[in-house]
């Protein structure tokens, strides 16, 4: 029964689509369609993809679009997906083999379930890293939807759900957001999803930590206003105030920690006093004592050096 449709956004992925592409060859008897939004691709993106799903007889249909987003390019795809279920996954990321047939079955065992989540390996600059398995979740629709705002839960991998076309409906990634988008997107899905889990991973989530850290550096005060102003809209799908102000504190807490490793302290102290007015964890509580303890230090030092030059 073909009941998938994949979709893949795409922006200069010749060198990685075909693997990614292979990697869903062992599900063609339950793909329908393959949704790859070509993004403005200037290397032969579509070219590469066309040759390689031929090869492998996938149903592939490239949508070509400008968005030079990543979320942009999601919800052009998603605006045209045929098949009952939706399955999104990056274009420089793996399935596993037969991963798509176990969130199915999972879905058969659990005919209420709408969204499907399963494990995933993170794989950090090319090393396999830790398998993540979804916990946490609970029965109630919008205490999950809380939850993971609040990073209670752990955070999925776009890659490791399966959602029902139903329950997306016209629910959209955000765009023009330099991160968090996903978070937004699966926050409003789980906000009225019945939920499911399987503990066998069913990706490979690959994560290159200079590229993520870069997106906190570029504008981080318009760039943080921005997500902040969207973020704030999941107010219309109940989810309460209180949950989206600890996101917040967590957003401006890995900002100030990725401005502290790289010498900015003043950026680094603005975003850790949002992260410290935040309601938060015990944990990143503590958090934000230590690298409020490491500004003053590096600040104090600094300024030893320069007291010291002077003085010689």
């Amino acid at each position: 029964m073909k009941a998938v449709s994949v979709v893949i956004p795409a922006h200069n992925a010749a060198k990685t689509i075909a693997s990614t592409l292979a990697s869903l060859a062992s599900e063609v008897g339950v793909i329908g369609e393959i949704l790859l939004v070509d993004d403005a691709s200037s290397d032969g993106t579509a070219a590469v993809a066309m040759q390689a799903a031929a090869k492998l007889s996938l149903p592939l249909r490239v949508l070509p679009a400008n968005c030079r987003d990543a979320g942009g390019a999601r919800n052009v795809a998603l605006a045209q997906v045929l098949h009952p279920w939706v399955y999104l996954i990056d274009a420089d990321d793996l399935h596993l083999e037969n991963g798509l047939r176990a969130l199915l079955q999972q879905a058969e065992r659990r005919p209420k379930a709408d969204m499907i989540v399963g494990a995933y390996r993170r794989r950090v600059n090319g090393q396999d890293r830790q398998i993540k398995v979804p916990n946490g979740y609970q029965t109630g629709c919008l205490a999950n939807a809380a939850a993971y705002v609040k990073g209670d839960i752990r955070s999925v991998a776009v890659g490791s759900v399966l959602a029902s076309r139903h329950l997306i409906g016209q629910t959209r990634f955000p765009v023009g957001l330099a991160y968090d988008e996903d978070t937004l997107f699966w926050a409003r899905l789980m906000s009225t999803a019945s939920l499911a889990m399987i503990e066998r991973p069913v990706m490979v989530y690959e994560v290159s930590p200079m590229r993520s850290d870069d997106r906190f550096t570029i504008k981080p005060v318009k760039r943080f206003l921005d997500w902040r102003r969207e973020l704030r809209t999941l107010t219309d799908c109940n989810i309460p105030v209180s949950a989206l102000k600890t996101r917040e504190g967590l957003v401006a807490l890995k900002i100030a920690r990725v401005h502290y490793a790289r010498g900015d302290l003043d950026t680094a102290a603005r975003f850790l006093a949002v992260a410290v007015a935040a309601p938060k964890r015990r944990s990143d509580a503590w958090r934000c004592v230590r690298y409020k303890v490491k500004i003053g230090s590096r600040r104090w030092f600094s300024r030893s050096g320069i007291h010291l030059q002077s003085a010689l």
